[in-house]
């Protein structure tokens, strides 16, 4: 009888979907559960505020949806993806470790400790814990074991295409949370010199927050409502302008160090990526030729924007490919 497997994590852009159908692969059963009561955009910037004022709607959830899909089921591996969207309780966790006595529990966050306090509340709870942080796994290896984000087929599919031709220069497409929107601005204005075909997509969930950072972060003060949009890219839409374009762009938002979905995609989709993460550097598939790192500004003389994208080692590129990841975190071993 195949392994049953319960995965509780966000929506976030469908990756929930590609992270089951891998787990399936493997040869496993997978449920999902949400693990927010809620999509709406109203919801998750009330969420971001203060979870306390949801507290009713995350118990009703809990106890009237979730328990009913998980307690006649008995799991063998429970896998949490915890993120800013987040919303089960310690109590909650307690409950679900109680139904399934015998089951490993995982936990993976997708941010860092210092964004994300209220999740060490729940370690106690799971026997594996992994960080896409790199500085939070050195702080504290008793507790984390490091686990960079990963890139699905979607992604290597590009990366087999060979693509030399290009529509755009350099693109972006992501949340406007405000150190990203300040960076990738900036990125934008000043490599314009050299990268006039520009595709850039600040993406604002609702007008409720963008009057909220337009009210709270200085890095809003001149930004207007229209230079944002509104409206979520499909994945379609996405393998489409990744597939045309030369080179993204990407800055983490602020607390974070851990390597963004969109940095580790890059490498799969065989892209040369800009970012103002200096971390990266310390990664396996660092170089100079593929990654610049902007600290404020360009030297367009560098050997990133005079040279060709550089394959990297085939190991390390797979390294990082989703299959690899949920291998890792389950210590499935070939």
């Amino acid at each position: 009888m195949r392994e049953r497997v319960l995965l509780i994590a966000p929506k976030f852009f469908g990756y929930y979907q590609k992270i089951a159908n891998e787990i399936t692969k493997l040869g496993y059963k997978v449920d999902y559960i949400n693990d927010e009561p809620n999509d709406s955009n109203i919801y998750k910037a009330i969420a971001r505020v203060n979870k306390k004022i949801l507290s009713y709607s995350i118990h009703k959830y809990f106890n009237n949806i979730v328990l009913p899909q998980v307690e006649t089921i008995s799991y063998d591996k429970i896998l949490v993806i915890g993120g800013m969207t987040f919303s089960f309780t310690p109590n909650m966790i307690h409950v679900l470790r109680k139904l399934n006595k015998n089951a490993k529990f995982y936990l993976y966050q997708w941010d860092s400790e210092r964004n994300l306090p209220y999740v060490t509340k729940i370690h106690k709870y799971f026997d594996h814990i992994f960080t896409f942080d790199r500085y939070d796994a050195s702080f504290k290896p008793e507790v984390y074991k490091f686990l960079p984000l990963f890139y699905t087929n979607t992604y290597k599919k590009i990366g087999d295409m060979n693509v030399t031709s290009y529509k755009y220069d350099c693109m972006y497409v992501g949340t406007a949370h405000p150190r990203k929107y300040k960076e990738i601005t900036q990125m934008s204005e000043k490599l314009n010199k050299v990268f006039k075909n520009q595709y850039i997509y600040q993406y604002m969930p609702s007008k409720l927050k963008y009057i909220y950072h337009k009210l709270f972060s200085p890095e809003y003060k001149h930004a207007k409502y229209s230079t944002f949009k509104t409206k979520k890219l499909s994945s379609k839409q996405m393998f489409e302008l990744l597939q045309k374009s030369r080179c993204v762009l990407d800055a983490p938002q602020a607390g974070q160090s851990g390597l963004t979905m969109r940095t580790i995609e890059c490498l799969g989709a065989k892209k040369k990526l800009i970012t103002s993460n200096s971390d990266i550097i310390n990664y396996d598939f660092y170089c100079p030729e593929n990654i610049y790192i902007y600290d404020g500004d360009f030297d367009f003389n560098s050997v990133f924007f005079n040279k060709g994208y550089k394959n990297i080692d085939q190991n390390i590129y797979e390294k990082y490919s989703l299959r690899n990841w949920i291998k890792t975190i389950f210590e499935i071993r070939d």
